[in-house]
């Protein structure tokens, strides 16, 4: 069987955790940053973890290596 490709743009956005979770960083901090509540912005600091559904198809279809 040859070997499957990961998605250059997933190799970007997402990393692992030693544990195997998947950490990516959070959305809407681009534009339009005034109408949105100060809250929003502070909890988009820094990265996340993904939620086991969003880990599950990341791993399977995105980065089929990354264990």
């Amino acid at each position: 069987m040859p070997k499957l490709k990961s998605k250059s743009g997933a190799k970007k956005r997402f990393s692992l955790t030693g544990s195997g979770k998947v950490r990516a960083n959070p959305a809407n901090l681009r534009h339009g940053l005034r109408k949105r509540p100060t809250k929003m912005k502070l909890q988009a600091r820094g990265t996340m973890i993904l939620s086991p559904a969003d880990t599950k198809v990341v791993k399977r279809h995105f980065l089929p290596y990354a264990k």
